[in-house]
């Protein structure tokens, strides 16, 4: 198991809080699962009694399965931004499948999880075994769930990532019907395809993907040209960007920048 990264913003809309109001890591799976997984995350967060901090998360076309001190679940992809309270001090300990990885396990539809969770029991037939409530513990029991699929061969697997993959070389206005052509797929198989293996469509995943790409951009320089950060995320103008941003997000990409750039301006000089 590889040491703590702290490269990966996982979704988090204000990046920058990071560090300040919570501590994120990251922890690579063993070689043997990294078909299967894409990381484990750790988050935790000690916070003063009357402090509440609202953590705003854009999350991935992904499903977790998130261990937290009182209640374990498998959690569908959310297709709208989500909104958590933190208070006092606690801890949770995730683990991120590779998209589609989940069903390719379970056999389960992705689409009967979309907004929604499930147990363990009810996914893998077992519990999670043992564990001490230390991330590496948690983590050392969540690869001896997934062990048994260490070998997973599943064709219909391999082609919603390949189609996953070839959308950062799609504009973000693709159509369904462009993103099965780069594929050499049929339009309906593509969106049966991600129904099952991913939960929700491949134009909701694209455009999700550059939203991903915008925020953790804006992160690192809050003063971009937009035109070109537009035309570099696929878009073809401005407008279309500023709208996908507003829709997704809830502010435009202005309101954002302006925040990045206040609390980059705020931080500590090394």
């Amino acid at each position: 198991m590889s040491a703590l990264s702290t490269s990966d913003n996982h979704g988090i809309i204000r990046p920058w809080e990071r560090g300040r109001a919570f501590q994120l890591a990251r922890v690579e799976p063993s070689p043997s699962l990294a078909s299967i997984v894409e990381r484990y995350w750790v988050v935790r967060w000690d916070l003063d009694l009357e402090q509440t901090f609202r953590q705003e998360i854009l999350p991935h076309p992904s499903i977790d399965l998130v261990v937290e001190p009182h209640q374990t679940w498998i959690w569908g992809v959310p297709t709208r931004r989500q909104a958590l309270a933190l208070s006092g001090s606690g801890w949770a300990v995730g683990l991120k499948f590779q998209p589609g990885a989940f069903t390719g396990c379970t056999g389960i539809d992705a689409s009967r999880l979309t907004d929604t969770r499930m147990t363990i029991d009810a996914a893998f037939h077992r519990p999670l075994g043992d564990y001490d409530p230390e991330p590496q513990s948690i983590i050392d029991a969540m690869e001896a769930l997934l062990a048994p699929w260490d070998r997973l061969e599943d064709p219909s697997l391999d082609l919603v990532q390949s189609a996953i993959a070839s959308m950062y070389q799609l504009p973000a206005n693709a159509r369904v019907e462009d993103i099965a052509n780069a594929n050499h797929l049929a339009a309906r198989t593509l969106q049966r395809l991600f129904r099952r293996y991913i939960g929700v469509g491949p134009k909701w995943v694209l455009k999700r993907l550059r939203i991903h790409q915008a925020i953790e951009r804006i992160a690192i320089d809050p003063e971009p040209n937009w035109t070109a950060l537009a035309l570099d995320l696929g878009y073809y103008d401005h407008a279309h960007f500023i709208r996908d941003f507003r829709l997704i997000v809830g502010r435009s990409p202005t309101e954002h920048a302006r925040e990045a750039a206040t609390a980059l301006a705020e931080r500590p000089d090394d």
